[in-house]
């Protein structure tokens, strides 16, 4: 049964683009916006024009849904997406998600900016998740209806594409580590005391996404690949001294490398 809430974003995608249907949704986060400038035949909708759409008021998410082709792949890209801290409701990526099933993706990749909890995972590497941990225990499944709405979480992460991404990045001579993300809500960075805790819980990386939008894909059955750009080590762990400017800072100067990764792992990827 289609949620009539995401047909009026829909309708407005079909119009722009009738023969759209991409296999894949790619989330871009901070440190990997220049993907779009590996597309085939970009068509850009801004997210203002798509009912249920965020409006974006983070400095580095533009707020645009790109459609184009990565290698082998019709893709549809959200450049930006909504988060906790900006309103405190987690559900603020459900409507795209939805949206972007509806129009045929069956995987879900997410990128994010994350703050590194290993001293072997330096800034500006990359790091494939394997899992999260959902810190502040936020859901944006809350107030669905149904049996459907306990899914599990054991595979949040896909084994297979996973293991293809690896092997795509060493064919490029490029690395990428393996490791658990956690969750912080935020805005605020984390203090010593709390990294330590994450540390001692397993996380090998900190940051303030992807995980509602991994529950919201798992949901609705959607295979998710994700992929953080280490800018930072976490508090106490450096001399850093922590801020979004930083962050910028520090995704801009790696963004050309990992966002060359990221489209030549899209457009190789096997997703049957």
């Amino acid at each position: 049964m289609t949620d009539t809430s995401i047909l009026p974003a829909l309708q407005t995608i079909r119009q722009r683009a009738p023969n759209a249907a991409p296999c894949i949704a790619v989330v871009l986060g901070s440190g990997w916006g220049e993907l779009t400038r590996h597309l085939k035949d970009p068509l850009r909708i801004a997210y203002a024009e798509m009912e249920g759409f965020p409006q974006t008021t983070i400095a580095g998410h533009s707020g645009e849904l790109w459609l184009g082709t990565l290698g082998h792949h019709e893709v549809a890209v959200m450049s930006g997406r909504k988060h906790g801290y900006e309103t405190g409701a987690v559900d603020g990526m459900k409507t795209p998600l939805r949206v972007l099933q509806a129009l045929g993706c069956e995987v879900l990749v997410q990128t994010n900016a994350a703050g590194s909890l290993r001293e072997a995972m330096q800034p500006q590497s990359l790091m494939v998740l394997t899992d999260h941990i959902n810190f502040p225990q936020r859901s944006p499944l809350v107030g669905e209806a149904g049996s459907e709405r306990f899914v599990s979480m054991a595979n949040a992460y896909d084994a297979s594409l996973r293991a293809q991404s690896i092997e795509i990045a060493r064919a490029q001579s490029a690395h990428l580590h393996q490791g658990v993300y956690g969750w912080a809500f935020g805005p605020q960075f984390e203090t010593p005391a709390e990294i330590r805790m994450m540390q001692m819980i397993g996380a090998d990386a900190v940051g303030m996404s992807t995980v509602p939008e991994t529950i919201l894909a798992r949901h609705a059955g959607l295979r998710v690949l994700a992929l953080s750009f280490i800018t930072n080590m976490g508090a106490g762990l450096s001399d850093e001294t922590l801020s979004h400017a930083h962050t910028l800072a520090q995704a801009g100067a790696g963004s050309g490398h990992a966002s060359a990764l990221l489209a030549a792992i899209i457009g190789k990827l096997n997703v049957n």
